[in-house]
């Protein structure tokens, strides 16, 4: 693997994680499907699943953070009410877990106004004996990918893959009994924060994640016709 390089933006690293999973031997064939974890994960995962030739859906999780430091992540919930609790985060800053339980909740609101904003009435991917592959724009703590890895195990994934652009080693490696394979392209040292490793990490909108889950279905239905 490659140590380090910045990527353009994420579809520049979606292209680039999307070789090394063909590379690799994944695609469509294998009954692939590719889950990308919103906002940030749907431009790198669209670009794999164009690489595999494999459908796109979204895994929805949002990160439970510390209030008044959300980037640092207590947890995280997922679709089918899945909970990850840190509890080393809770332990060394002595937080109750009633603090969890409540911004937890609110987290639960917004994942479900994210489910109505981009599934509407349709409903969750089928993942039974599927090989699942779930992509981000990177890992820095891994809590809100655990939560995805956790859920997509219940909902009866045969294999799971984790799979993202950047990572820093330390929680690449922490995956590795988790899942059935674990994708980190560049794993660089001293590793910092996912977006310090993106030339643009602008936001990735609401509209952008339901225009790139249409184009890439459109994509994938005329490549079946064709």
């Amino acid at each position: 693997m490659e140590s380090a390089r910045r990527f353009g933006d994420r579809f520049e690293a979606g292209r680039y994680l999307g070789e090394e999973l063909r590379q690799r031997g994944y695609a469509a064939g294998a009954g692939v499907i590719v889950l990308a974890l919103p906002r940030g994960g749907v431009p790198v995962g669209y670009e794999v699943a164009r690489a595999l030739h494999a459908p796109l859906d979204l895994f929805i999780v949002r990160k439970v953070g510390v209030p008044g430091h959300e980037e640092l992540a207590m947890g995280a919930i997922a679709s089918g009410g899945v909970k990850v609790v840190n509890e080393d985060v809770l332990d060394t800053l002595r937080l109750p877990r009633a603090m969890f339980e409540v911004v937890a909740r609110k987290e639960l609101q917004e994942l479900e106004r994210r489910e109505r904003e981009y599934r509407g009435n349709g409903s969750r991917p089928d993942l039974a004996g599927k090989t699942v592959i779930l992509v981000d724009d990177g890992l820095a703590t891994g809590s809100t990918m655990l939560a995805a890895v956790r859920a997509v195990r219940l909902a009866g994934a045969e294999r799971i893959v984790v799979a993202v652009p950047v990572a820093a080693n330390e929680t690449c490696d922490a995956f590795r009994p988790e899942v059935d394979d674990v994708i980190c392209a560049i794993t660089p040292e001293p590793f910092y924060a996912v977006g310090v490793w993106y030339e643009d990490f602008s936001q990735t909108s609401d509209q952008e994640v339901r225009e790139l889950l249409a184009r890439a279905s459109e994509e994938l239905s005329h490549a079946g016709a064709g």
